[in-house]
């Protein structure tokens, strides 16, 4: 549905870009999304989503339901995207992981901004870490 609206020329070339972009979906071409696993699905998802070059991404829980493994893969896929000059918004539960690849963060608690700043302060800051986002955050020298 992403190219609907676009000459054949320029959905072939989209397309190739996702396949390029996404390897395991060129692979799935011809699979049945139903027959997919949950993070073939979320990549499926995003690159239907950039099939339309868009400025702005917005993503709702993408590492929902997911394997950790899948999980990793799909926040690897979101910093690529975001490393090719797409600006991404994430509203995510797993605050660790989302803040490790974020430039930004807001902490919303109760449906209300209760802090926002750069996403290493909020990763980093230990009250912020004990009140919002369930305490110990592992380290890179610790991993």
């Amino acid at each position: 549905m992403g190219g609907y609206i676009l000459d054949r020329a320029t959905l072939r070339r989209r397309m190739e870009a996702q396949y390029e972009g996404f390897p395991r979906l060129a692979e799935r071409r011809r699979q049945r999304v139903k027959t997919m696993s949950g993070g073939e699905r979320q990549m499926l998802a995003m690159a239907r989503a950039l099939m339309t070059e868009p400025d702005l991404l917005m993503l709702d829980e993408p590492s929902a339901a997911l394997s950790p493994k899948m999980a990793g893969e799909v926040f690897d896929k979101v910093q690529a995207i975001n490393a090719a000059g797409r600006t991404i918004v994430i509203v995510e539960q797993e605050a660790q992981h989302s803040l490790e690849i974020s430039h930004r963060g807001y902490v919303l608690v109760d449906g209300r901004n209760a802090f926002e700043g750069p996403a290493d302060t909020i990763l980093n800051d230990a009250k912020l870490r004990d009140a919002y986002l369930g305490g110990h955050v592992e380290s890179d020298a610790e991993s």
